[in-house]
């Protein structure tokens, strides 16, 4: 079995070159879903994340009730309050208006439990106008893998996640690990990026490993980053399995960079505001 494993030159092919011409829109949307009494940074660091990976705009969709607070932490990202706690199919609604004109769509950061409904309800409306999508945290359930079936969406999921919604225990050593993506990410035909301290990533046919990253980045709000960085990229136009692979590797090389400033005293927005040195390498323009 051929394992790629994400390097400088991967990412390089990966990241698409912005047109000097471009204009505000073109370089990509991003809409995030989450959010609840709890957790309401969980969106917002997903959001920001997509933004300092170069997307040009970033909604959050969440609960009135968190809305304000995240209004609040910053004037870079748009906020749609749904009515209800949780994501219902009648709090979804709201979300309808916005998805003909956005690129690409995160489920899940900080979303209350039994939000199933509205989850299902999302992607289904997402997948008719042909979006892609990442789901992470509350939207990894069993029940999803039956939408999303040979489409382009991403499963960002931990260890613990993974078993709940494949209902398969994940082997500790690493070959164990990476058979075990890519059976499923054939079996249910999506692409899978298994979260760890060396991630996986398969879409069933190729597979790939990464290895940046820091011990520091066990700090809660990580994956959200991780989450919004796929989305940016998947945005301006790359296919899932290498979004994906790419976005783990910038993810972990900006926990990098947060690390050599602060040591293991990061937060995830300290991750945030290292995406843009981990990037800047790449940046390219064309006519």
């Amino acid at each position: 079995m051929d394992v790629i494993e994400v390097d400088e030159e991967f990412v390089r092919k990966v990241i698409k070159p912005r047109k000097a011409s471009s204009h505000k829109g073109q370089n990509g949307v991003v809409l995030v879903i989450g959010g609840s009494w709890l957790y309401h940074g969980a969106p917002f660091l997903s959001a920001m994340a997509a933004l300092r990976s170069g997307v040009d705009l970033a909604y959050i969709a969440t609960p009135e009730k968190t809305a304000i607070s995240i209004r609040a932490l910053s004037p870079n990202v748009i906020v749609i309050p749904l009515t209800d706690l949780k994501l219902t199919r009648g709090s979804s609604r709201r979300i309808m208006n916005i998805l003909p004109s956005v690129d690409s769509i995160v489920i899940g950061p900080g979303l209350a439990e039994g939000s199933e409904k509205g989850i299902e309800y999302v992607i289904r409306e997402a997948l008719a106008l042909d979006k892609k999508l990442v789901l992470d945290a509350t939207a990894l359930y069993s029940g999803v893998l039956q939408r999303i079936s040979g489409r382009k969406v991403v499963m960002t999921p931990h260890a613990g996640e993974f078993k709940r919604v494949f209902r398969e225990e994940l082997s500790i050593e690493l070959y164990g690990r990476i058979n075990k993506v890519k059976e499923k990410a054939s079996e249910h035909k999506v692409t899978i990026l298994l979260k760890g301290m060396i991630d996986i990533i398969s879409d069933g046919e190729k597979i790939a490993i990464n290895k940046t990253g820091t011990p520091a980045m066990t700090t809660g709000g990580t994956g959200d980053v991780l989450t919004g960085i796929v989305a940016a990229l998947l945005a301006k136009g790359s296919e899932p399995f290498e979004a994906a692979a790419a976005g783990a590797w910038i993810n972990g090389r900006a926990g990098e960079e947060a690390a050599s400033i602060y040591g293991l005293h990061i937060t995830a927005t300290d991750v945030v505001e290292n995406i843009p040195k981990a990037m800047k390498p790449f940046d390219f323009l064309v006519d």
